[in-house]
């Protein structure tokens, strides 16, 4: 039996990872989505056998929904069975540096552009669902939908807006039979994060992860049933504190305990 999966941001890091550990789930068929063609062709030439489509397409433009649903009706016959919402991006700056340009350039990615995927392909879903298979979406927000941080605000906001919506349309389909989960990634060294700054101290070294984690969080998030999975797991004790001591988290992204001087750059796919 097909097993179709949608992940974004198939191009590297995450969802590159994630590619790799959803092609062991038995009959899978996967759709990588992003915007380099050569990175997607070379990656479903590596996961051969296993059947993968490619879709190079941004994700902001107006016409990229329907053109991954229009490769699922064509290759796959219209099944859909989870859908991987993990491409997104990170400039840091200050608000008065970079005012609401910033802010919209965050939203349109991070958050505008998975809903909007998630809207054309859901009649997909549900039919899947209605004949009684396995239906899922895994959102991948960050620690940073959270706990916001200065010169993060802008991811952050795109972020928080990100896991509220995640949280609604959780209820809101589980009585279509479709699971929704989070996945809550903090630092990740993929190739936009190097995360060499971090790696080099002993004492921030264990708050990077890796994306084969992640992956594996995507999997307990979406085959697995999880609600919510932080990786490393141990940063749900920040998310935890903002909602009991706001004063104390926020002495501490101001004051660098939860800060860090990386520089502008693509974070996730």
């Amino acid at each position: 039996m097909a097993n179709v999966i949608v992940i974004t941001g198939a191009s590297s890091g995450i969802g590159e990872a994630t590619a790799r550990r959803l092609a062991q789930q038995p009959g899978a068929e996967l759709v990588l989505v992003a915007r380099r063609q050569d990175k997607l062709d070379a990656l479903a030439a590596e996961l051969a056998p296993v059947r993968c489509t490619t879709v190079a397409v941004d994700l902001t433009h107006d016409d990229a929904p329907a053109r991954v649903r229009e490769v699922l009706e064509r290759d796959h016959g219209g099944q859909l069975h989870l859908i991987v919402n993990n491409a997104g991006a990170a400039w840091r700056g200050r608000f008065d540096d970079t005012g609401w340009a910033n802010i919209e350039r965050h939203m349109r990615l991070n958050f505008e552009a998975p809903v909007k995927l998630t809207a054309e392909l859901l009649p997909m879903l549900k039919a899947t669902a209605a004949r009684g298979e396995k239906v899922a979406i895994v959102n991948i927000a960050s620690t940073a939908a959270r706990v916001s941080r200065p010169s993060s605000g802008a991811y952050s906001s795109s972020k928080f807006a990100f896991a509220a919506w995640n949280d609604a349309i959780a209820g809101e389909l589980r009585e279509d039979g479709i699971h929704v989960g989070m996945v809550l990634p903090g630092f990740v060294k993929t190739e936009g994060f190097p995360a060499a700054e971090l790696l080099a101290k002993p004492h921030t070294r264990w708050i990077v992860s890796s994306p084969d984690k992640v992956a594996e969080a995507i999997v307990e998030a979406g085959p697995g049933g999880k609600a919510e999975r932080y990786v490393p797991r141990p940063y749900w004790i920040p998310a935890a504190l903002r909602i009991l001591a706001p004063a104390l988290v926020r002495r501490g992204t101001a004051g660098g305990t939860f800060t860090t001087s990386t520089k502008s750059s693509d974070l996730t796919d």
